[in-house]
């Protein structure tokens, strides 16, 4: 009997170890599988470099320009090309400034900035208020003359209102970020808060997507099946491109097209056809008839007009002025954008192969968010600076998380915005593509929305109710607002403004609806979906991976070296180290106990 048993305990210990050892090659090969090829110190050969720099530029270019277009609307810009052009150029410029400096002494990730979608809802009730509605002659192309000084006071002023206004508001941003209390608001912040919020940036806009994309269903349709047959369908089909290298010299290699531009192939084939039907007069050339604005040469003439060279300044529409209900709205905008940002920041650590960022990282990147949106508004973007979800996206694509290659596209977005002709091509993309890139774009950030609450328990009547009402009441009552605007009437014009425009921006509503309820209805932590699980793996280089939010120009060692250091919150210290070092003893601690567990059961089953 004791042959047999030990012959049988024998084998069961062979294939535990088989088992074990299965295991462990699988986590290895899923492990290689999401390693970067570079991460976020390595440099790739300069080629690679440009290429990938141009594709983060390229993949940025639709929610700029996007942003450009729907800020046009609201400042009586919709018939004058030529200055949405240097709306454009000016947007690329703050971006690729904000960008540098990002990379270079903010949260030092791989992350692109861009402009940012949660101020155009505020910005655009802010320019709705009666006072500032366009008036009818401005929407008469006919009517409309662009040098007229009378024109570009009207459109001017109301920039300068925002730039005010976001230049105030950014100031809140930056004493979040550098004074630490980050933190501290995103412990109220979850995504039961980000879900409806960010939702109803895109579904708040269906009425701007729609008025463009009726100017021809045709083309916007064409547009829209375009991009998706591009991004969803042909993503993964290479096209064989020519290359070279020392080794293989003359070869064929394959390059993903539809996966790295699908938005501008789509832009740019829709174009080439409103441009044919344009040349063959099959589309209308009477102004009042419908399918004009799909015609290629209604803007023939901004291409000529606009300077080979231009050179974005601050200040340059005029001294800026400030509206306090503006300054409400964007702070509002603004909370939305950080609480973004912190997330982006998370998953650009984990898709470039850096430690999770640091809490000093973290408000140093919401710091310089600040001072990009202060120079945003400076420059008269009309628009401030977040990170780029779309961009973080295109690290775990290409498995290449080098800050370098960030760096080159914020250079490129500056020379871009310096070239008055690049903005001028852009500016003149027929309307209904642009309402094509609108039902496309604003889906996506609805979807983006939505999708934050995977990491909550949708199974709980809790969850369903709170992203509900509040998503529900965020359209009702700003709808109810505009339709009778005499309700909020306090006898003091200011504080009328300030109603008006909270009480008209969606997201603000639903916003304060979903941090109110999820902070106040009883729930547990998983169940919110602020119960985060993440293991920690390759302790062994825990400190190299550090090094990344390090200051440049070796100023970390020479805060890390000073005692006060500890108490100014972006500053790198010992106290502020990376959460995976302080969690390295509980996990070792973890992990022995654990093994401790696996010995005694093994033990008892021997004996």
């Amino acid at each position: 009997m004791a042959p047999v048993l030990e012959q049988g305990l024998d084998n069961l210990a062979f294939d535990v170890s088989i088992f074990l050892n299965l295991m462990h090659s699988k986590s290895i090969k899923e492990t290689d599988l999401n390693k970067p090829t570079y991460c976020v110190t390595d440099v790739p050969p300069w080629y690679l470099c440009i290429f990938l720099s141009i594709q983060h530029y390229l993949t940025a270019f639709g929610g700029n320009i996007s942003i450009c277009f729907i800020l046009s609307e609201g400042l009586c810009l919709q018939h004058d090309s030529l200055t949405q052009s240097y709306l454009i150029n000016n947007l690329f410029f703050v971006c690729g400034l904000c960008t540098v400096l990002q990379v270079a002494f903010g949260v030092r990730l791989p992350i692109l900035q861009g402009g940012t979608f949660t101020l155009v809802t505020p910005v655009m009730a802010l320019l709705n208020l009666p006072e500032w509605k366009c008036p009818a002659w401005s929407q008469n192309a006919t009517l409309v003359n662009a040098s007229s000084p009378e024109f570009t006071e009207m459109w001017q002023s109301r920039m300068r209102t925002l730039q005010g206004s976001i230049m105030v508001a950014s100031i809140v941003q930056i004493l979040v970020g550098f004074s630490g209390l980050i933190g501290f608001l995103m412990r109220f912040i979850g995504p039961l808060t980000i879900a409806p919020t960010v939702s109803l940036i895109g579904l708040s806009l269906y009425d701007t997507a729609g008025d463009k994309a009726g100017s021809h269903w045709g083309i916007s349709a064409m547009t829209a099946v375009l991009i998706i047959l591009f991004s969803q369908y042909l993503h993964s089909i290479p096209v064989p491109v020519p290359a070279y290298s020392k080794t293989k010299k003359l070869h064929r290699s394959k390059f993903f097209i539809f996966q790295n531009m699908p938005v501008l192939l789509g832009i740019l084939l829709s174009w080439l056809v409103c441009y044919l039907l344009t040349i063959y007069n099959v589309l209308p050339s009477d102004n009042n008839r419908y399918g004009y604005e799909a015609r290629t040469d209604m803007k023939g003439n901004v291409l000529s007009e606009a300077s080979w060279f231009m050179l974005p300044y601050p200040g340059q529409w005029g001294m800026p002025s400030v509206s306090l209900a503006g300054v409400f709205g964007i702070i509002a905008g603004l909370i939305c954008s950080m609480a973004e940002s912190v997330g982006d920041y998370h998953s650009c650590a984990r898709l470039s192969g850096a430690c999770r960022p640091p809490k000093h990282a973290i408000n140093r990147g919401i710091g310089i968010e600040g001072i990009g949106s202060l120079l945003a508004g400076a420059f008269g973007t009309g628009n401030g600076t977040t990170s780029f979800s779309e961009n973080v996206a295109v690290l775990g694509i290409t498995k290449v998380g080098s800050r370098r290659v960030i760096l080159i596209s914020g250079f490129i977005m500056i020379l871009v915005g310096m070239l008055g002709k690049i903005g001028a091509i852009f500016s003149t993309i027929p309307t209904p593509v642009v309402g094509g890139l609108f039902m496309v774009m604003f889906g996506v950030i609805t979807a983006a929305g939505i999708s934050s609450l995977q990491a909550t328990d949708m199974h709980s009547s809790r969850n369903i109710f709170v992203f509900g009402f509040s998503v529900f009441s965020a359209l009702v009552i700003p709808n109810w607002i505009m339709k009778n605007p005499e309700v909020l009437n306090t006898g003091v014009k200011e504080l009328d403004q300030v109603l008006q425009i909270l009480f008209t921006t969606h997201m603000f509503i639903g916003g304060c609806f979903g941090c109110f309820l999820d902070n106040t209805i009883p729930g547990t932590k998983r169940e919110r979906g602020l119960f985060v699980h993440e293991d920690v793996e390759d302790m062994s280089n825990i400190s190299e991976r550090e090094k990344v939010y390090n200051l440049p120009f070796g100023l970390s060692s020479c805060l890390q070296s000073r005692p006060w250091a500890r108490y100014i919150p972006f500053c790198p210290s010992e106290d502020h180290s990376c959460p995976e070092k302080a969690e390295d003893n509980t996990t070792s601690q973890r992990r022995g106990s654990e093994r401790s567990i696996v010995d005694e059961v093994a033990l008892k089953v021997v004996f």
